[in-house]
């Protein structure tokens, strides 16, 4: 079979005669550090989204926080359905804008693999810890780079790299999961807090609800689609300046009355202390076999890979007393047999 009967090959040229000219093309990737054998059905963009899902860190995303600590409601986001509804998001922006669909898909996928258990707060800490700080973004690359060494494409991991806000994505694809991340946290945050009863709708700022709308759903979709008409056919993907100026300030918001101070954040002081004894335990455990720089990295690399109840786990077994383990005896059992028809 020649490479031109290939379904890759033809997937490749649908992208090529379909998509807009300002998307990126897996034909014409910047490619991977280390080249692999080709895949006659995937296009190179579909075999890093494939990577990511099949990595053990993406599966830890389902006990990982968001903003609510281990919470045992099943209906709050954890990491992973974050993850997922950026990806929604995003692909729906993509498909939109005639952009790569399949980049965008991988990049959503993988931005948070490196986020620590507890969310910011596990970050904050290891940020405090961390000669260098600590940057969940770059863990991410880390992550998909190093320690599984998935061996993605430069325009992937680059997006991995550059969602996070201030940074500049070399793709549109890179630029679609910066705003579908921030949009999607800012929404499903608003959605969870309502449900702990932290805030109720009507507390949401006045100009934004007229201009947004106080229900979720349409909400959501004003953003998406501010989104899509500002940049159509254009090499920037955008949101209308007023549209920005709504979300911003719904962001600030919530910065003020959930994330920062509220009772969300109440046992994030029992989380710091958490994270900061294992990290402090575990290098002074490997000091004995390798130098403190060397001795950081691992351990941060181990602890921003657990998850909310590993990290507990963890934490009980070094740091709690548990009771000696003694014979015991079913001889109060036969006893009972005397009682039994009193």
């Amino acid at each position: 079979m020649s490479e031109k009967d290939t379904i890759k090959y033809k997937l490749e040229q649908r992208e090529i005669d379909n998509l807009s000219e300002f998307a990126c093309k897996s034909r014409f990737t910047k490619g991977r550090k280390t080249p692999v054998e080709n895949c006659d059905i995937r296009t190179e963009f579909q075999r890093d989204r494939d990577r990511i899902i099949h990595s053990k860190a993406f599966r830890r995303l389902k006990h990982k926080t968001q903003v609510f600590l281990s919470p045992y409601d099943d209906h709050f986001r954890t990491r992973l359905t974050h993850t997922l509804e950026v990806s929604q998001i995003a692909r729906t922006l993509s498909r939109a804008l005639d952009l790569n669909e399949d980049l965008t898909e991988a990049i959503c996928l993988g931005h948070d693999l490196g986020h620590t258990p507890f969310g910011h707060c596990g970050e904050g800490v290891l940020n405090e810890l961390m000669d260098n700080g600590f940057k969940h973004n770059e863990q991410s690359v880390r992550v998909v780079e190093v320690l599984e060494n998935l061996n993605l494409c430069k325009e992937t991991v680059d997006g991995i790299l550059t969602h996070s806000w201030g940074l500049k994505p070399i793709t549109l694809e890179g630029q679609v999961v910066q705003l579908a991340d921030k949009i999607a946290y800012i929404n499903h945050d608003i959605d969870d807090s309502i449900r702990a009863e932290i805030i109720a709708e009507e507390d949401l700022p006045k100009e934004c609800i007229k201009y947004f709308s106080s229900d979720k759903n349409k909400r959501l979709t004003k953003m998406i689609t501010e989104i899509i008409n500002n940049s159509i056919g254009k090499d920037k993907v955008s949101m209308s300046e007023e549209a920005w100026g709504y979300t911003t300030e719904l962001r600030t918001w919530m910065f003020k009355n959930v994330y920062v101070d509220s009772p969300a954040k109440l046992e994030e002081g029992k989380a710091r202390n958490i994270v900061k004894a294992l990290f402090d335990f575990y290098v002074d455990l490997l000091l004995k076999n390798c130098d403190e720089k060397q001795a950081k990295r691992a351990v941060c690399d181990y602890i921003s890979g657990m998850t909310d109840q590993y990290a507990i786990q963890k934490y009980t077994q070094h740091f709690v007393p548990t009771p000696m383990i003694t014979k015991t005896s079913d001889a109060y059992l036969y006893k009972l047999i005397s009682t039994a028809n009193d």
